[in-house]
């Protein structure tokens, strides 16, 4: 047949739509046209799935009109997700596999010059919006992406590495050779709760007064703000505070790793625990509540049902503090750009350290402190309004 109709999806924020892949094979002067609102990454799977073709074998329609439509035409197409249904969809309308399989699945995948199948961003997201379709499918991925779509329960996943491993489920059935099906992609095995990254409170000698305020803010969900001389032990205690807080719920687990996939900072050895973010002093408003066209997620989603530490509070700008007001109030996050609009979780747990002065050195029991009064308040007192002081619901 001359038509062939591939499904995928696409990625809008934490929502994965679904992408109807249309294949068009007629003849006139030979071309290969892609349309659909595609990003400059989606166009040069032309010539990705051009070389793939040829290498693996396969016969690529040089003499043909190939014209390619992403449907739905408003709905903005990313990433070199779509190299492995543009490729099934060529192969389907070429007659070189049966175009009867398709519909019951659903591919992404980016294609190596040879045909090696490449992960994905977003894995997680697709899985999770397969499984509240109304009629799902079976999802195909790259076996890197797999391991995590995996995770997701209620699915059929399958994982393949190569081209050819997709297209020999695929061959029609009055061929020589049977279909060999795809693997079915399963769960990481069962990891301990116990991270062994994330230190221990009982490791930490003293500090009587800190821990219990540690204990109430991860019981009662609070913002911490810690304040002491350089070697105090504010880091230390920070970096232990994910050990106090409970562990995630599957709920809770899949929407953090869902995040993180969408930054391709996701680890399947860390799945179910709580991420751990401490940005730099001189992080941007933006690099801490996510921006850049197409709108991507800042380090209060990457943190979400997890721990941001802030070190050196008062030397990150004030309008990178400002700007998180309305996420610890909210829990929520919106970047709306001219062309796109993006809504990300940031429910997170604030912890702040800073010197009590300019030096560092106000308390402490060898070293002076040479600031004048007046800097130690201004400094104090910018400090802690700039600072936004809330408790997460």
């Amino acid at each position: 047949m001359s038509l062939a109709i591939v499904h995928s999806r696409a990625l809008d924020g934490l929502h994965a739509p679904p992408v109807t892949v249309e294949v068009h094979l007629a003849n006139g002067l030979p071309s290969f046209t892609l349309v659909g609102l595609a990003d400059t990454e989606v166009k040069e799977a032309r010539e990705r799935v051009r070389a793939a073709l040829a290498t693996s074998g396969l016969d690529f329609p040089h003499n043909k009109r190939i014209t390619v439509n992403l449907a739905p035409a408003e709905l903005p197409k990313e990433s070199g997700r779509f190299d492995l249904p543009i490729a099934l969809g060529i192969l389907a309308a070429s007659g070189q596999i049966d175009a009867r399989h398709l519909s019951t699945l659903e591919f992404a995948g980016e294609l190596s010059l040879a045909g090696e199948l490449r992960p994905v961003r977003g894995a997680l997201a697709m899985a999770v919006a397969l499984r509240r379709a109304e009629q799902p499918r079976s999802l195909v991925l790259p076996t890197a992406s797999a391991a995590e779509a995996a995770l997701v329960p209620g699915i059929t996943l399958h994982a393949a590495g190569h081209l050819l491993e997709v297209v020999a489920a695929l061959l029609p059935a009055d061929e020589q050779t049977p279909a060999t099906p795809l693997p079915r992609a399963e769960p990481a095995a069962a990891i301990p709760p116990t991270d062994p990254g994330i230190g221990d409170l009982q490791d930490v000698r003293g500090q009587a007064a800190a821990k219990r305020a540690l204990e109430i803010a991860a019981a009662g969900g609070h913002s911490l703000l810690m304040v002491g001389p350089p070697g105090s032990g504010k880091s230390m205690l920070a970096q232990r505070f994910a050990g106090l807080l409970p562990p995630l719920s599957l709920d809770e687990a899949l929407e953090s790793a869902a995040v993180l996939s969408l930054a391709g900072h996701f680890d399947v050895g860390r799945w179910a625990r709580r991420p751990v973010h401490a940005p730099h002093h001189t992080a941007s408003a933006v690099a801490l509540v996510g921006g850049g066209s197409p709108p991507r997620p800042g380090e209060i989603s990457l943190a979400h049902h997890g721990v941001l530490f802030l070190d050196e509070l008062p030397e990150f700008q004030r309008s990178a503090l400002e700007s998180l007001r309305e996420p610890l109030e909210t829990g929520r996050i919106t970047i709306s750009r001219a062309a796109r609009r993006a809504e990300y979780p940031a429910r997170f747990q604030l912890i702040a350290a800073m010197n009590p002065c300019p030096c560092g050195n106000l308390g402490h029991p060898r070293h002076a402190c040479r600031c004048s009064t007046d800097a130690i308040a201004r400094y104090q007192v910018s400090s802690v309004t700039v600072a936004p002081s809330a408790r997460q619901n």
